[in-house]
């Protein structure tokens, strides 16, 4: 079980591990496919009353890889079919490899049995690539497009673009395309001209996800209990907390951060916004709190 924020490589490994094994060991029968596409099928099989040759047709795989399963979360009749093919595939000695945006304890709106089942095996969290990876990509890339580009520009580039690879890869073919075309000198002012809705963007960007963590990190609760319905204070507290950090750190609009929180009306974040900043002012404790994790998110 692979997991991790966007554009951090979980597609990519996939592949690499379907590739390898294909090479390895060219008779097993691999199968990949996103969330959305196996529930496309599933329906498909429905519509047409075909779902014993749906049921055949994945269970028969030696490894079955699926993509972003968060987004089956909610869809019960989705989940029920796959949660009986993982288990088929499982209980035969089979090989299932699936990617999320989270870890199985954290995927909101999953039956608990099929967390629990997805947490089995390994479960690995894809961390943003390092400073020094950064920098190995970039080179790399560069170097593969035969395109000289300054030391001094590429560490500028690993330094200040920090989300993750796409964004990078992505800022690197704009220089080199502009490189191309206008054939300008690459530095690092001419980068930082050229990229600077980008390095914009990537100096502000938090994320909700990492608010949500570090929130529940801090009062030592579980992301999951951010998304619930649970209104005990010891839930409730850090729930508004890391909305009233996500108004204030993020350009996220009051019904836009309620969707992040479990689907809650916009009026549950502005009251929670409300009341944060009201405590602040009465209670020194919550207000040190939030001073924390204000600095521990924007450094």
């Amino acid at each position: 079980f692979l997991y991790g924020g966007v554009g951090l490589g979980k597609t990519h490994l996939m592949h690499a591990i379907a590739w390898h094994i294909r090479e390895q060991t060219p008779s097993r029968k691999v199968m990949y496919l996103s969330a959305e596409k196996f529930m496309y099928r599933f329906v498909r099989a429905l519509r047409f009353r075909d779902t014993m040759s749906f049921k055949e047709h994945f269970r028969s795989v030696d490894v079955l890889m699926i993509d972003d399963v968060q987004f089956i979360s909610g869809k019960d009749s989705t989940q029920e079919e796959f949660f009986h093919t993982f288990n088929a595939l499982v209980e035969d000695g089979r090989q299932v490899i699936i990617s999320a945006d989270k870890s199985p304890t954290d995927l909101e709106g999953m039956e608990e049995r099929l967390r629990s089942r997805l947490g089995w095996g390994m479960v690995a969290d894809i961390h943003p690539a390092d400073y020094e990876l950064r920098l190995g990509i970039l080179q790399a890339k560069a170097e593969h497009a035969h395109i000289q580009i300054p030391d001094k520009v590429l560490e500028f580039l690993a330094h200040k673009i920090v989300s993750n690879v796409r964004e990078l890869e992505g800022a690197l073919n704009r220089i080199m395309a502009h490189a191309m075309l206008v054939g300008r000198e690459i530095t690092i002012e001419s980068t930082a001209d050229l990229l600077a809705d980008l390095l914009r963007a990537s100096s502000r960007q938090i994320s909700v996800d990492s608010i949500q963590k570090q929130v529940a990190a801090h009062y030592g609760i579980r992301v999951s209990e951010m998304f619930s319905a649970r209104r005990a204070r010891n839930i409730a507290r850090p729930r508004q907390v890391a909305m009233y950090l996500t108004k204030n750190l993020t350009s996220l609009s009051y019904p836009e951060i309620g969707r992040q929180f479990g689907g809650r009306d916009h009026t549950t974040v502005m009251h929670a916004v409300k009341t944060i900043e009201t405590l602040t002012l009465s209670d020194s404790r919550l207000g040190e709190d939030v001073d924390l994790l204000r600095s521990l998110l924007s450094n």
